[in-house]
């Protein structure tokens, strides 16, 4: 699958044209990660958005943020695993804060594609059609991860 097509299939992207595509694809960078590298870590300043091209990404919590200078800090949770074709970063292109998790490789090669916010953010005021249909697609794809969350502490709370 060419990036072009790995583009079309993110969800976020749906009912984008080709050529809205293919703008995109001209933002993107490709960078790669080998196993248990960090992608990004949680409490570091969010400015890109990715996509995996190969390999597999866990999403990843610290329970115990304020014990991150600690030796003897507990090991990161795992709550999501991300495979080819799937996307993580989003809340980048909402809010330039912190990062809410960590993202890890936890293959032995895992490339993505890295979309720069400010990049990204031009492209969509530059074609208001592309960026409600983007920004539309990104609220329902958070919204989704939200009730999942929910159901996470929900379940956590009661077990």
């Amino acid at each position: 699958m060419n990036v072009t097509e790995l583009l079309k299939s993110v969800d976020i992207f749906s009912d984008l044209s080709e050529a809205q595509i293919k703008r995109i694809e001209a933002v993107c960078t490709e960078e790669s990660y080998g196993l248990e590298e960090a992608v990004f870590q949680e409490n570091s300043p969010s400015k890109e958005f990715y996509i995996i091209l190969e390999g597999k990404v866990a999403i990843q919590l610290s329970p115990f943020m304020a014990l991150s200078n600690s030796s003897s800090k507990p090991r990161a949770k795992t709550i999501a695993s991300l495979e080819k074709g799937q996307s993580f970063g989003e809340v980048s292109l909402v809010d330039e804060g912190v990062r809410s998790a960590s993202a890890v490789s936890v293959t032995e090669k895992t490339r993505v594609l890295k979309i720069n916010r400010d990049d990204f953010m031009r492209l969509l005021r530059e074609d208001v059609h592309m960026g409600f249909a983007v920004m539309t697609n990104l609220a329902s794809d958070l919204c989704f991860k939200i009730r999942n969350s929910n159901l996470m502490i929900r379940e956590a709370m009661l077990y």
